[in-house]
């Protein structure tokens, strides 16, 4: 169980990184990270807006 925190940990500790990284506007951000959280069946649809627009926001303020 640990590995496997561990796993997803730093699988959105890269997404995060290549967000800050990537110059986007905060919808395609947004976009492409519901797309990603989807692929992985990370969280459930009905916590997924949710949890994306809190990501982005933060993302946002850093740049």
């Amino acid at each position: 169980m640990k590995g496997l925190i561990t796993f997803l940990g730093g699988a959105l500790a890269g997404a995060v990184l290549a967000a800050l990284l990537t110059p986007e506007s905060g919808e395609d951000l947004r976009f492409r990270i519901k797309t990603l959280l989807r692929k992985k069946g990370i969280l459930p649809s009905t916590q997924l807006d949710e949890f994306v627009d809190m990501i982005a926001t933060e993302i946002e303020e850093k740049k």
